[in-house]
């Protein structure tokens, strides 16, 4: 009711915070609206430092105002209540508004219901993550999603965790607040949270530095401190509207990446004529020393794999300015500072995520017939830069001669465009494993061995849209990157293995289960994994065997390939890879020729292989497989 004063009446009636309802007794008094004061007559016992205080007027209306600022008195607080028609002055007195965290008085002009230091100080604390006490991460909450490999349920636990409440109250930190610390957007980090775990190395390490955690609680190593340096990020997207100096030089960009996808097979021959005879692989596009060929097929269980844990750092990284001048802008005055910031803003594939991979650090063979290969840590995306901006100079040299319409032959015009190729200059010699990271990719052909010593295989067409490489273009399959299944040093112990990879790869690609990248809590247990356990039970009784051809250089891009051939027997392949997938994540299986049974496969004759190397756009790894596997298949099919 309305005093005879002007004042006003109010109930109030207050809680611990957090609890679902009022205790039973509520505690009643008057708050008067006197002048400039407000006198608040409250019970010793309902005074707690974080409490609800629930006001309403004579006209049954609520208001809920939460305050970490109520003291042991709650002698202030940020009043608010309709004024009485019969008295005007009621207005002006209850306009007197108070700080909602200090209590202190504020100007009738302030809007805001902070005063001018606490909003400061909240803006100071909304600008980046706290720092955290010791023990921070111990809480069984956070160990508990650290366990389960998810950023997002970590995310969660580290938002709701009751440090933050002191300074983001009892709520913890809003997901509005994280999502600026992160550069995304709240329903960027909503979908994060509740969606599947993240899998990208360069996107965890984000997370993990935003957050502040420890490296001992990882479950991967974060990219910088595997390469002993550190590495900038573009962190502006491009925008909706963009200035046109960014437009052009994003569209001329996107133009030859297009026209680098669309024609890899032909500019992967043109680039071969810039080499040497004596590093080319005869009838495909391949740099090949004469060294890196041993002179026969090597069993996989003949190669020895050794680790190197501190491999020393390479001499062309993609940061360099032959590179950057290759790259498209990303605001007026900057562009991005790496090839896989520009795909991945740009023109993303479907897949496009940095992973750990194995760096080759040393290859040798014997007349023996074995081999050791040596390989040290990297990520895919240290691969990226440097092979696809050396594939996309040439590309951009080409697309400017079509366009003008002055090429001569391929090799011809290759060898006049060393001029023209600084950043394929700035490389040097592919073979130099110090120049760069030497990442190399698993490309195997599987024969199907059949009754008469016939065989056929099968081929894979990499859809452009959906891979970062080698699109639009037929190659083996399986084929994949050297890398571990997930981003933990477990993972790295359990998978860094030829023959494991290889399995892998034909799970995901002929029989179509979901890539192993990690989304799992824990490593792959390949002795318990049923398709596993059938290949390396008909590898042990000699119906399946492996073989390494070597290690070779696509010469568009000088990404490395290591292929191999693996030989089923008929009753085996049958058995296991009944019902191959025709399409997968990455393209299309390519099972038979036009007008013949798919389940025939493609026969492994001298006219098919002959038809792929020079007809058809075949990938320089694929070229590789199929032109020493059908020079030693007496070796091979014996």
């Amino acid at each position: 009711m309305v005093s005879s004063d002007g004042g006003c009446t109010v109930r109030a009636a207050l809680h611990p915070e957090g609890t679902a309802r009022p205790p039973r007794e509520l505690v009643r008094t008057s708050v008067r609206c006197l002048g400039d004061d407000t006198r608040s007559r409250l019970p010793h016992g309902a005074r707690t430092a974080h409490a609800v205080l629930r006001l309403t007027d004579m006209r049954g209306t609520y208001m809920r105002v939460p305050s970490r600022a109520l003291g042991s008195t709650l002698a202030t607080m940020s009043l608010t209540s309709r004024p009485n028609s019969t008295h005007p002055s009621t207005a002006a007195r209850a306009a007197v508004r108070f700080c909602r965290s200090c209590g202190a008085r504020l100007a009738r002009d302030h809007d805001a219901p902070l005063c001018d230091a606490c909003e400061a100080t909240a803006r100071e604390a909304a600008a980046a993550p706290p720092e955290l006490r010791p023990g921070f991460w111990s809480a069984a909450q956070l160990q508990q999603a650290l366990a389960a490999r998810h950023m997002g349920h970590i995310s969660r636990a580290y938002r709701l965790h009751p440090f933050h409440a002191p300074v983001f109250g009892p709520s913890g930190i809003s997901q509005a607040v994280l999502a600026e610390w992160l550069g995304l957007t709240q329903p960027q980090v909503c979908r994060i949270e509740k969606g599947p775990p993240i899998r990208d190395l360069d996107r965890l390490a984000h997370w993990a530095n935003t957050l502040r955690i420890p490296p001992e609680h990882l479950w991967f190593e974060l990219p910088d401190k595997s390469r002993g340096g550190s590495r900038r990020h573009a962190t502006i997207r491009p925008s909706g509207v963009v200035d046109s100096p960014v437009f052009v030089s994003q569209h001329q960009w996107k133009a030859v990446r297009r026209y680098l996808n669309r024609h890899r097979a032909a500019l992967a021959w043109a680039a071969v004529g810039l080499y040497q005879p004596a590093i080319r692989l005869r009838d495909t596009p391949l740099l090949a020393r004469a060294d890196w060929i041993p002179r026969r097929p090597v069993r996989l269980e003949d190669i020895e794999l050794a680790w190197v844990d501190d491999p020393p750092p390479v001499a062309v990284d993609g940061s360099e300015p032959e590179v950057h001048g290759l790259l498209p802008l990303r605001t007026n005055r900057y562009g991005y500072d790496r090839y896989t910031s520009a795909i991945r803003y740009v023109d993303p594939p479907t897949l496009f995520e940095n992973r750990p991979s194995y760096r080759l650090l040393d290859l040798r063979w014997t007349d023996a017939g074995r081999g050791k290969m040596a390989f040290g840590p990297s990520t895919y995306f240290e691969k990226l830069d440097v092979s696809e901006a050396v594939g996309h100079e040439l590309a951009a040299v080409r697309l400017g001669e079509d366009h003008r319409g002055d090429g001569s032959s391929e090799v011809q015009s290759a060898r006049q465009h060393w001029g023209q190729l600084p950043c394929r200059r700035l490389v040097g010699d592919p073979f130099d494993l110090g120049a760069r990271a030497v990442i190399p990719a698993i490309s195997t052909l599987m024969l199907r061995r059949r009754e008469g010593g016939h065989a056929s295989f099968l081929l894979h067409w990499r859809d452009p849209a959906k891979v970062a490489t080698a699109g639009g273009l037929y190659d083996v399959m399986p084929a994949g990157e050297f890398q571990p299944a997930g981003v933990g040093s477990c993972d790295r112990s359990e998978d860094f293995d030829l023959w494991r990879n290889i399995v892998r790869e034909l799970s995901e690609e002929l029989l179509g289960t979901p890539e192993h990248d990690g989304s799992h809590s824990g490593p792959i247990a390949y002795e318990k994994w049923p398709l596993y356990r059938t290949l390396h039970r008909a590898r042990c009784e000699d119906r399946l065997r492996v073989w390494c051809l070597g290690v070779g250089f696509d010469a568009l891009t000088l990404a490395a390939t290591i292929p191999t051939v693996l030989v089923i027997d008929d009753d085996v392949f049958d058995e296991v890879f009944g019902e191959i997938v025709r399409t997968n994540a990455e393209g299309v299986t390519l099972a038979a020729l036009p007008g013949e049974r798919p389940a025939a496969g493609i026969a492994f004759t001298e006219e098919n292989v002959r038809r792929f190397l020079q007809r058809e756009p075949l990938a320089s790894p694929g070229a590789a497989c199929l032109a020493l596997a059908w020079r030693h298949r007496g070796t091979l099919l014996a």
